[in-house]
């Protein structure tokens, strides 16, 4: 199985999200998990809210079982990193762009549009492969397939 599926196998039965995935140098292998939307933690009662956010035990529960898992699918890397996403979440699925939709937003695009790669704005969803964003009160559509990259913007 190739490891990205084996990843997104893995991780959803474990109640968690992958949100992406890396190799770096020296054998590093990054994984980022999330929780899905709606997820409530077992040890939370089951009439609090749902509640997002990964926690040092999360991360530590799901590098145990990946190491293992590792081992017996041989899967080949040094050191294995789990990391929550952070404030600035990457955007990587469609399904992500609807999820967050409402939020400010930072894309960045592999070819300009009206001279620009980089826009900044309130993230109105997804429609057809088209992104569709709320830059200052003008609304615009972003090509899917010109994406380079998306990531929550902070607010506080």
């Amino acid at each position: 199985m190739e490891l990205p599926a084996l990843l997104e196998t893995t991780l959803t039965g474990m109640g968690y999200e992958l949100v992406a995935w890396e190799r770096a140098g020296r054998g590093l292998l990054r994984v980022f998990i999330d929780r899905p939307e709606g997820h409530v933690p077992a040890d939370i009662l089951p009439d609090t809210p749902a509640q997002g956010g990964i926690t040092i035990d999360d991360c530590v529960a799901v590098s145990n079982h990946l190491t293992r898992l590792f081992t017996v699918e041989n899967v080949d890397y040094d050191r294995l990193e789990v990391s929550s996403p952070g404030m600035d979440r990457p955007l990587v699925k469609p399904a992500d762009f609807v999820r967050f939709a409402g939020h400010a937003v930072n894309i960045k695009l592999r070819i300009p549009v009206e001279n620009r790669k980089k826009f900044s704005g309130r993230l109105l969803g997804i429609e057809e492969n088209k992104i569709r964003l709320d830059v200052e009160g003008t609304v615009i559509s972003l090509d899917w397939n010109n994406l380079d990259s998306a990531r929550l913007k902070p607010e506080f």
